[in-house]
């Protein structure tokens, strides 16, 4: 891989944008970045399962340049970082990094690949780091007694009415729309006992 500063004078210039949650800014991640088409998922980076990287990794061609915020919006895995750069390279794709100021084109260049493994492993390790606090957070909260975990999704009166839905054949999706809340959540309480 070999990190350059040069743009591709052919092809598409596309984005790639992740936040966390539905409530962060995405807006800020690629601006002043003129892009021909954007795609932005609001998930974790833990794998590459979001729907929006997916449809994006179908999507690019030979010649098209892919531009991200930094390396951890791609990926907060090591192997997967390391994984969707080198298939996006090998396809004809240069992949930027605005944020660490690289851009990758499949050349083999040693110091480019220890760049993006060190800045890779940093991601890894931050998100090690988070989840570590969470769990020690939790296990400090419920030795005070002051951990209830996550509240429920519905209340009482709403699973009923999730459960009568669901026994009158209306469809799930229908269901999670009626009552504001995910699919997942409506087979959760389906499985769960009454």
């Amino acid at each position: 891989m070999n990190a350059q500063r040069k743009t591709t004078s052919h092809g598409k210039r596309i984005g790639y944008v992740r936040v966390s949650s539905a409530d962060q800014n995405d807006a800020r991640q690629l601006e002043g970045v003129d892009l021909d088409k954007a795609f932005t998922d609001k998930a974790s980076g833990k794998d590459i399962l979001r729907p929006q990287l997916q449809a994006m990794l179908e999507y690019v061609r030979e010649g098209d340049h892919l531009y991200v915020h930094s390396m951890d919006r791609l990926s907060r895995s090591l192997r997967d970082l390391q994984d969707v750069v080198q298939s996006l390279t090998d396809k004809g794709v240069s992949v930027s990094f605005v944020k660490e100021g690289m851009t990758f084109t499949g050349n083999d260049d040693p110091m480019a690949t220890l760049m993006l493994q060190l800045l890779g492993a940093v991601g890894q390790f931050e998100r090690s780091l988070i989840k570590e606090r969470q769990r020690e957070g939790i296990a400090i909260a419920k030795a005070q007694g002051a951990y209830k975990g996550r509240k429920p999704a519905l209340d009482e009166e709403a699973a009923k009415t999730l459960r009568e839905m669901a026994a009158q054949g209306v469809p799930k999706t229908d269901i999670a729309e009626t009552l504001g809340v995910s699919r997942a959540t409506v087979y959760e309480y389906l499985r769960a006992p009454s």
